[in-house]
């Protein structure tokens, strides 16, 4: 027996060393969340990970915030506007890996979603950076440490985007607690499942693996700022569909102005508030579509309110003409 010790402990090491070389984890599906995946396959934790929420806080009161301003009894963060006002809290598109606006629309009419301005919310916990490309004209130095901070990012959007208050500490790791109960999961790539079974082992090729798995989404969020056309009349040029642009119309402009939900700018979808926005279009004035779309908004006097910009990822110059089409229809 003495004979087969030395045997048994060589056989126990090289054991413990294909565990460590060749790690199994557990069995990936289209409920497992994106981040367990990378996680498991080595990925470093990112900055914005949550390891204990503080004193008062919760994932409920995260909820409550994005969706309604305020939890328990405190002041809302804004008296204008709640994260959902921009943001959506669902994913916008079937491909992640795709930014195609007009994929984006159909995908909202078809999921009854609103057509928003800003990333959406759902899988912003799988992103590594914000605030990015053309938004370091509008904010400038603001952007540097939300850049590549969700904390951060998160503290700009409250203060600047929706001008309102800083959230409390308690409040900001609420916030960000309910935004994990909304990251990608396996199932919202592309990936086709008979592939899952290879990111259930850890060897050499982990790296490819999490480069591969990343290809299925976007790490950031494109944004480009772009101009009016230069002759309002003439417009971009491009022929209009009536039928995309109300689409738009409806899952755009009604969100925020309809019953001046977040706008003091009254709209519905009759024929007067189509017939104004209409006349307005190849003006150079402050009711252009042209004007707001691309440049957004002032605040109006006596509140700090304002309408943001439509990047053209979120908004392409055909969707506008698109708009125009429907809101000129006779």
């Amino acid at each position: 027996m003495k004979k087969f010790i030395p045997f048994l402990l060589f056989l126990g090491t090289i054991i413990c060393c294909l565990a460590m070389t060749e790690r199994r984890v557990a069995a990936v599906s289209g409920d497992t969340p994106v981040w367990e995946v990378l996680r498991e396959l080595g990925e470093p934790s990112p900055n914005h990970i949550i390891t204990t929420l503080p004193e008062k806080a919760s994932t409920e009161i995260g909820r409550k915030i994005v969706h309604f301003g305020s939890a328990k009894s405190v002041k809302k963060q804004s008296a204008h506007f709640v994260c959902t006002s921009c943001h959506n809290t669902e994913k916008e598109f079937g491909d992640l890996s795709d930014t195609d606006p007009q994929k984006r629309l159909e995908y909202a009419a078809e999921n009854e979603l609103p057509f928003l301005p800003a990333s959406p919310l759902y899988g912003v916990v799988n992103r590594s950076s914000f605030y990015n490309g053309d938004y370091e004209k509008k904010y400038g130095d603001l952007v540097i440490p939300a850049r590549n901070d969700l904390r951060a990012a998160i503290q700009l959007c409250a203060v600047e985007c929706s001008q309102g208050r800083a959230l409390k500490n308690w409040e900001l790791e609420s916030v960000l607690s309910y935004l994990w109960t909304l990251e990608l999961k396996m199932g919202d790539l592309k990936i086709p499942a008979a592939d899952y079974k290879k990111y259930t082992t850890q060897k050499e090729d982990a790296a490819d693996l999490i480069s591969e798995i990343k290809s299925y989404y976007h790490i950031d969020s494109p944004a480009h700022f772009v101009a009016p056309p230069e002759d309002r009349k003439a417009g971009y040029g491009l022929k209009g569909d009536a039928a995309n642009g109300e689409n738009i119309y409806k899952l755009s402009c009604l969100h925020c102005h309809e019953d001046q939900r977040y706008s003091f700018f009254d709209l519905n979808d009759g024929k007067l508030s189509r017939k104004l926005l209409g006349k307005h279009f190849p003006r150079y004035s402050y009711y252009s579509a042209y004007q707001v779309i691309r440049y957004g908004a002032p605040s109006h006097p006596g509140k700090s309110a304002y309408m943001p910009q439509f990047t053209s990822e979120k908004m392409s110059d055909q969707q506008v003409e698109d708009l125009r089409a429907y809101l000129t229809k006779k």
